[in-house]
């Protein structure tokens, strides 16, 4: 491949990398648009999509990237294309890798409009993927690999994929700061490693968690890596990479060049920008604390995108993922994190030794609590019933206030050190919490109430409940359910707008409640925004 207009290789992908949050369906006039601004910001590369096999839902014509789709487009001739395939797709056991090339790549690169194939490889995959290379350019492409989730490697184990890479016929061999958490020296002291063995030459993709992305990328053609990732505005999964407006105008001002980006902040302005403001890709201190402690940053992205996930909890679930782990991203482990009661339901707690017959006031964290507290506290002091607060809500006189609970795992990890300095008993699964969050509690009273999840039922026993949620309102109702209460009165239930996804969540929870207690008097007593029974508490 030629040489660019400088000693570095600029290559911008996204319309690969930020095709995840538009399932990879950029409008036409934008690609027109794209392209022009890239020649004009002095970009060699344009990476304009995945080559993929797999075709299960809609998606855009970036998420295939064929050669028919490349010569609809008014492709710059200073422009080279490249696409990037998973190595996933090639190497696993039940396919055969040149059956799968053949019909990713049908023809040959004399032919094709596709210059550079990059291929997207964990390092496990990597001698197994690496006989494509060959494959490859023995058809004439130039050919990349991107080692992905290399940082935390050894000396020894990078040492010994540059020894790998060297065995065959790349071009570029890449490396992908793909938690987002290196720091310029470790750059540094990670191309040595490749030096060792790999003499060719090399490439980087950097994340931008810790606001590293452009310093690392400087760092790494500092010391020889020539192959340079970037995207506009940083668009990319989570916190996104580095940004392709900044990095040229770096590289313009060390080559004395100069650089038109006025086609580019133009597109900027009229599409990226808005798009950004919905999708929500760049960095926070979210994705700084996930590249800190090497947590995988689409867990952040996929929390930031669930409107069920508030502040506390994003935090708790980073807390969670440091400890036990977070490096590959797994909705199972999402889901883990959110609900870790797993097994039989256990608990050596009776909520009818103290609940049956009785009025059980739940208390939510909703305004309606403070607006109304004197009528509430008023009830409480005159008719005596068992007062649950939901997780550490504290808008009434404590002394009123018989028990709190708490379930949901990421609040519970959140709020465990306000729980060990707030007075009244917790009533949570004690014997089925993690080791660490019971020690976290330190002397703290517990009534051990076991719970199990399973989706659209509820289920009460003596010591223990089924619920279709990990959701703290669910667990309030299967106590007061378990303990046979007489009645049930909510106040601070107001509800959320009428968009919120937790609106739904919670009516189907009070739905499928009354369904399995029928003769419950369930009764919301201050502002609510439910479909339920309702009284004023200025009357009862």
């Amino acid at each position: 491949m030629e040489e660019c207009k400088n000693s570095s290789m600029i290559l911008d992908c996204t319309l690969r990398d930020g095709g995840y949050y538009n399932d990879w369906d950029f409008p036409a006039s934008v690609v027109a648009h794209y392209l022009h601004a890239m020649v004009a910001a002095n970009v060699d590369i344009v990476e304009l999509g995945l080559r993929s096999l797999k075709n299960t839902s809609f998606l855009g014509a970036s998420a295939f990237t064929s050669d028919a789709y490349l010569r609809s487009l008014a492709i710059p001739a200073s422009l080279k294309v490249s696409v990037m395939v998973n190595a996933s797709e090639f190497v696993a056991d039940d396919v055969v890798m040149a059956d799968a090339l053949t019909t990713l790549f049908p023809e040959r690169a004399a032919k094709s409009p596709v210059d550079v194939v990059r291929i997207a490889c964990h390092v496990h995959e990597f001698a197994k993927a690496l006989p494509a290379s060959s494959w490859l350019k023995e058809r004439g492409f130039t050919v990349g690999f991107n080692l992905m989730q290399v940082a935390e490697r050894s000396q020894e184990e990078v040492e010994a994929l540059a020894f790998e890479a060297n065995q065959w016929p790349l071009d570029v061999l890449y490396f992908a700061d793909s938690m987002g958490s290196m720091k310029p020296e470790q750059v540094r002291q990670l191309i040595t490693w490749f030096r060792k063995h790999w003499h060719g030459a090399m490439g980087i993709h950097t994340h931008d968690n810790m606001g590293h992305a452009l310093a690392n990328t400087m760092c790494a053609t500092d010391n020889g890596v020539q192959w340079l990732d970037a995207t506009v505005t940083g668009m990319g999964r989570g916190p996104g990479n580095a940004k392709t407006e900044y990095l040229v105008l770096e590289l313009a001002d060390r080559a004395a060049l100069t650089v038109n980006l006025v086609p580019l902040m133009g597109l900027i302005e009229s599409y990226f920008k808005p798009l950004q403001q919905k999708c929500g890709w760049g960095t926070n201190a979210y994705y700084y604390l996930a590249g800190k402690y090497g947590i995988h940053p689409t867990y952040i992205q996929e929390m930031l995108g669930d409107s069920r996930y508030s502040e506390e909890d994003v935090f708790a679930v980073i807390n969670h993922l440091r400890v036990e782990g977070g490096k590959k991203f797994n909705f199972k482990t999402l889901d883990a994190a959110r609900n870790f009661y797993q097994g039989t339901a256990r608990g050596t707690w009776c909520p009818q030794d103290v609940l049956i017959g009785r009025e059980v006031l739940l208390l939510g964290a909703g305004a309606g609590v403070e607006a109304h507290k004197a009528a509430i506290e008023s009830y409480i002091c005159s008719r005596s019933p068992y007062v649950i607060a939901l997780n550490t809500q504290s808008k009434i006189d404590s002394d009123l206030i018989d028990a709190r609970v708490a379930c949901h795992p990421v609040r519970l990890l959140a709020d465990c050190v306000e729980h060990s300095r707030l007075p009244q008993p917790l009533i949570t699964p004690a014997s089925m919490l993690p080791e660490d969050l019971r020690r976290a509690l330190g002397n703290k009273s517990l009534y051990d109430f076991g719970i199990t999840i399973e989706a659209d039922h509820f289920g009460f026993a003596e010591n223990h409940c089924v619920l279709p949620n990990s959701l703290v309102f669910s667990y309030a109702l299967a106590i007061a359910a378990s303990g046979k209460a007489k009645r049930i009165y909510l106040a601070g239930f107001d509800g959320y707008g009428a968009d919120d996804p937790r609106s739904k969540e919670v009516q189907a929870t009070l739905d499928l409640f009354q369904d399995a207690v029928p003769n419950m008097e369930l009764t919301a007593v201050t502002p609510s925004r439910y479909v339920i029974r309702s009284k004023s508490i200025y009357a009862i």
